[in-house]
């Protein structure tokens, strides 16, 4: 006997898969347009409207609206658990590459930042670039940016995700601040530079893996009695309301100028006060938009989760190509 109430059910699976995919897809040319706009001088999409050009901004949410419907549709086959996965999927590589990123970046910056201040620097290095490394314009795109590259492959061929062994880094680099000021009468400042951007670097890419794994403290008064479908409602509306909704601030707010809090310290290379420190304080706003995607994707994951809970299909998603092992 065909389920009269089944196609209305298949509109509305269809309709949240749209709207997580489209999450993802448009997010991802939102930063885009960003890139567009404050690196290579281009006008926004909406300048479309007044003849002011944009077509390159306007082309990338076309193409991502395209895409998220080509994914929708291709979800329809399998169950809203197995576009969860697949989002998830996807969240789990991103802080996968972070953590590599953020490794790289601290192990060779701090290295420079040793060999500059101890006067080695010139042992391994000619005139002109011991001078270029001393420059955070230089040391940015010619050594950051290629580790940065690095990370992101190393994400795609490794499996299983290591910050439990960033947050030993930190409590050892910590250790080593410790020992070298009341021991050796040691101190400098890139050792603290370390320790604050691997710890920023811990608790912001871990955030989304952590909700993956439903590890985010709860205040469960009244959550815990509820039943599976209730569970479900409130996951749903308050992963939209309150977590989607404040990622979607983050970058609304971090990157309408070349002064926003976002954009402004990636522009111009920002550094710290201290001329031998480390140069990877702009990292910190990388760091800041990577949470704010990484969270808002995995928002869009779980809300498909939530709506496949309130329709209580099986828990059978496989493994993703992009799930760690």
């Amino acid at each position: 006997m065909t389920d009269p109430a089944a196609p209305a059910r298949d509109m509305t699976a269809l309709a949240l898969r749209l709207f997580a995919w489209g999450t993802v897809t448009i997010a991802t040319a939102f930063m885009f347009e960003n890139w567009l706009i404050h690196w290579q001088n281009l006008p926004a999409a909406r300048s479309i409207f007044h003849g002011g050009g944009g077509l390159a901004a306007a082309a990338g949410y076309v193409v991502a609206a395209v895409v998220a419907v080509m994914l929708a549709l291709r979800g329809q086959a399998g169950s809203l658990r197995n576009d969860s996965a697949r989002i998830s999927g996807l969240v789990t590589y991103l802080a996968r590459s972070a953590f590599f990123i953020v490794l790289l970046l601290g192990v060779v910056d701090v290295t420079i930042s040793f060999l500059r201040i101890e006067g080695l620097l010139p042992l391994f290095v000619s005139p002109d670039l011991e001078t270029q490394l001393g420059q955070a314009q230089w040391r940015g795109p010619y050594v950051h940016m290629p580790l940065a590259a690095l990370g992101l492959l190393l994400g795609l061929v490794t499996r299983g995700l290591g910050f439990i062994w960033l947050a030993l880094l930190v409590v050892v680099v910590q250790l080593v601040i410790v020992l070298g000021r009341f021991i050796f009468s040691y101190e400098q400042a890139f050792v603290s530079d370390l320790v604050r951007m691997w710890y920023a670097g811990l608790f912001l890419f871990a955030s989304a893996f952590t909700l993956i794994e439903e590890g985010h403290v709860r205040v469960d008064v009244l959550f815990a009695g509820m039943s599976r479908r209730a569970k479900a409602v409130v996951n749903g509306i308050g992963s939209v309301v309150l977590g989607m909704v404040m990622m979607w601030t983050i970058l609304i707010l971090g990157t309408p100028t070349s002064a926003s809090p976002i954009i402004g310290p990636v522009l111009r290379y920002e550094q710290g006060q201290q001329t031998y420190g480390m140069m990877t304080k702009y990292w910190m706003a990388v760091f800041l938009a990577i949470f704010a995607m990484t969270m808002l994707f995995q928002f869009a994951a779980y809300v498909l989760k939530a709506a496949a809970d309130w329709r209580d299909e099986p828990d059978t998603t496989p493994q993703t190509a992009f799930v760690a092992g």
